[in-house]
């Protein structure tokens, strides 16, 4: 029974972890067709959208091991 309820847990933050970039794509979205600015979300829900666009930029930078400077070929 522990082991089922932890699959679950696990499988639940999974998905939570999935649904959260639904979010992300739904909200620059909405930003980009004039339907939302940031500046209408709450102070501590742009922080953390912020907090996770820098951090995925961070990671996508330290994953980026070919340059796209086409003059190096």
């Amino acid at each position: 029974m522990a082991a089922d309820k932890s699959q679950l847990q696990h499988d639940l933050s999974e998905l939570d972890a999935s649904f959260i970039r639904v979010l992300e794509d739904v909200i620059d979205a909405l930003v980009a067709n004039g339907s939302l600015r940031l500046t209408d979300l709450p102070e501590q829900a742009l922080a953390k959208l912020s907090q996770r666009k820098q951090t995925r930029r961070r990671l996508h930078d330290a994953l980026d091991l070919i340059p796209d400077d086409d003059s190096i070929l």
